[in-house]
Order: structure tokens, then C-alpha cells, then sequence
């Protein structure tokens, strides 16, 4: 059995990571976002607070169904998403849907470049999921979703339909 679940965002990163780290990690990419406010309305209840309301994408479920199960497998669970507030995202969203009751199974790991040394740096140095960042994110999703939902329609109408807000 793995010890470890590393989960980057693309599968060409899960490739070149996987040849750095021993028999005791199993790498995976997410794929980038694996939830997201529904294309179909607007996602964001606005009398509670701005609750976003996200799904799981038909195109990521599939994938999400296979990092659960390689979840499942491993003592720990360590985030190698972007450094940067899509990537913390990213991170806290993955969290959510691999229904990881043991917050202490998870951890981050943060590097800015792709190379051995790096990447056994950040193994060593794992950290928090910073939901501040997450927040962030989150803040600038809402407020796409709120500005371009209402004005893409109007833009529609009085310029060109396909807009985006």
C-alpha cells in the first residue's frame, strides 16, 4: 500500500513528479478544477452571505471518482496544485470532494519549479491549504459570476449574442 497521494493539476506534471518520488507515492493530476458554480444559473445564493453553490462538472466526475478511490489507498494525502490562489482553490476544492473527514490526512506542498530537488524540498516542508487564498479565489468567482450573469444577457441583446461579462 502507498503511504502517499500527490495530486498536481496536470497529468504531464503527475509524469515528471512520479519519476522523483519513490514507491510510497502515487502521483495524480486533478485535471485543474474539479467544481464550479453551475453553468445553468447563477450559482451564488445571494441571501446567505454569497454562498457560492458549486457541482462537480460531467468531465471531471470521472476523474474525481478515481482520486476518491486512490484516497482511500494512502495514509496521507499531500496538494501540489499551482502556487497561486486558482491553485489553493483548487487544493480546498479537492479536499471537499475526496470527503476527507481527517483534515490532518492532507497537506500542501508548495514548489515553483518542476525539478528533483524541488519537489523532495516540498515533501520535506509540507504546509496548510492558506484559506485565505482560497477566499480570494473565491471573492473573484462570485463577483465573475454575479457581474457577468446579470450583464451577459444584456450585452446579448444590444450588441452581440456569445458575449461574456
Amino acid at each position: 500500500m502507498s503511504k502517499y497521494l500527490v495530486v498536481v493539476e496536470s497529468p504531464a506534471k503527475a509524469k515528471t513528479i512520479n519519476k522523483f518520488l519513490g514507491p510510497s507515492y502515487i502521483v495524480r493530476a486533478s485535471y485543474g478544477h474539479v467544481r464550479d458554480l453551475p453553468k445553468s444559473d447563477l450559482g451564488v445564493d445571494i441571501d446567505n452571505d454569497f454562498q457560492p453553490k458549486y457541482v462537480t462538472p460531467k468531465d471531471s466526475a470521472k476523474n474525481v471518482k478515481a482520486l476518491q478511490e486512490a484516497a482511500k489507498k494512502v495514509d496521507m494525502i499531500l496538494l501540489a496544485s499551482d502556487p497561486d490562489r486558482e491553485g489553493e482553490a483548487i487544493g480546498w476544492h479537492l479536499v471537499e470532494e475526496l470527503g476527507v473527514a481527517d483534515r490532518g490526512k492532507v497537506q500542501r506542498l508548495l514548489f515553483n519549479e518542476i525539478t528533483k530537488k524541488a519537489i523532495l524540498e516540498a515533501v520535506k516542508h509540507p504546509v496548510e491549504i492558506d484559506m485565505r487564498m482560497v477566499d480570494a479565489q473565491q471573492a473573484r468567482r462570485v463577483l465573475d459570476r454575479l457581474v457577468g450573469y446579470k450583464i451577459s444577457p444584456i450585452l446579448w441583446d444590444k450588441v452581440r449574442r456569445g458575449l461574456s461579462a
